[in-house]
């Protein structure tokens, strides 16, 4: 399905979305939930990368297919390594037979896993035979996608011995360990993060019955800040189910987007995000981006809409996402008549004054590249190719643009 967006204007009046729950802080959840079934879930992410990860942990089968989900690979990959007695080949799609998984399963065979390549070494699909898993010490070059990290911090509690993670050279994505620590403490599970050796200790005996609500997902959030932005001074959109004490990385939005002109306000569970004021085309947006890079694609778009230079970096987990991302945010950009220059971690926007109308905006089977790009409508009509994408996180996508003012025809 394709989607041709008319230039729209927001509503004058505020409205008020409800957003999905976090689809980071659900998928780490759901994998505790199946090691713990006492534990509840308020608010989950309805994505498609959630059911996925629902579906498979609940799967009886010997074939367990994730398709385009990267968090359900990293996390199922540690999950059936420590399930002892079950061996299960975990597959997905195409683009995913293509990103990485080496260093996740080279970090479960010193634990003393049991994973080998059905095809390529290094990549999906993988025969995992369970096991018990009793090492409990190993190292991780600290720059690596969090997910390799957060998938050995969750099953930890369920190994014999814990785990005593070590982390070597600088850190990125730091926000998403953290979150991870925080939901095992909220369950009751000890842990300590300490010069960058993260300790796990064993529970072995399962948890007390107790709920835990899913904040709403901010990356989700970060498309209306763009369309904020995008709009005149006075424009306001309120977003629920928020916090100010987030455990998402991508919370930093409410500090990046004042760059833009964007207040945050917070108020009984809700975030109001008003225009304030406009941005002078000479200014130059900054960011390093290592701890939040899903918002990468927003900001950038944002600031072509804008006529802005930008440049951000620590984009280096971009290049193994559902597509390159950043070589993807090249090829749409200058289809749109911007000037951008990217390398392996980072990239430059030379501020333009003006887009092309009408432009066919490729996808790339990347529900951010829908999202991100979908607010310049704002600004110039333009086409989504395969617009059904944004279920992967966000499936009301397209029905919440309606509410706040954009038309479109599919």
């Amino acid at each position: 399905m394709d989607i041709h967006l008319q230039k729209s204007e927001l509503y004058k009046e505020s409205v008020t979305l409800e957003i999905t729950g976090s689809k980071s802080e659900t998928n780490r959840l759901l994998l505790l939930q199946a090691l713990y079934p006492a534990l509840r879930i308020e608010n989950a992410s309805n994505s498609d990368d959630s059911k996925v990860m629902t579906q498979a942990l609940s799967s009886n089968t010997s074939v367990v297919d994730i398709h385009h989900a990267g968090t359900a690979m990293r996390f199922l990959t540690a999950y059936f390594a420590m399930k002892a007695g079950k061996t299960v080949t975990l597959t997905g799609s195409q683009r995913m037979t293509e990103r990485p998984i080496e260093i996740l399963v080279n970090a479960l065979d010193v634990l003393g896993a049991d994973i080998s390549y059905q095809n390529h070494n290094g990549f999906p699909p993988l025969v995992i035979k369970g096991k018990s898993l009793v090492k409990h010490k190993v190292s991780l070059q600290a720059n690596v996608s969090s997910q390799y990290i957060s998938a050995l911090l969750l099953i930890a509690p369920q190994l014999k011995n814990g785990l005593e993670l070590t982390l070597e050279g600088t850190m990125t994505s730091v926000p998403y360990i953290k979150m991870t620590l925080d939901l095992l403490e909220q369950i009751g599970v000890k842990t300590t993060f300490q010069n960058q050796v993260i300790t796990v200790f064993p529970k072995p005996d399962g948890v007390e019955q107790q709920t835990i609500v899913v904040e709403s997902d901010w990356s989700s959030a970060s498309y209306f800040y763009s369309c904020v932005a995008l709009s005149s001074v006075g424009t306001s959109i309120t977003l629920k189910s928020y916090k100010k004490t987030s455990l998402q990385g991508d919370s930093v939005l409410a500090e990046l987007y004042k760059e833009f002109g964007v207040s945050s306000k917070f108020r009984d569970h809700s975030l109001i995000l008003t225009k304030t004021e406009e941005v002078e085309k000479d200014t130059g947006i900054a960011f390093n981006l290592a701890n939040a890079p899903d918002i990468a694609q927003t900001i950038t778009v944002t600031a072509l809409g804008l006529g802005l230079s930008c440049d951000l970096t620590g984009l280096h987990t971009l290049k193994i996402k559902e597509t390159d991302r950043l070589e993807a945010l090249k090829t749409e950009i200058e289809k749109l008549g911007g000037k951008i220059n990217v390398t392996e971690s980072s990239l430059h926007l030379a501020k333009n004054e003006k887009c092309n109308p009408d432009i066919s905006i490729a996808t790339y089977n990347d529900h951010r590249m829908a999202m991100a790009f979908a607010p310049l409508a704002l600004k110039i009509p333009i086409r989504i190719e395969d617009a059904s994408v944004v279920s992967k996180s966000y499936p009301e996508f397209w029905d919440d643009l309606k509410r706040i003012g954009f038309h479109f025809n599919k």
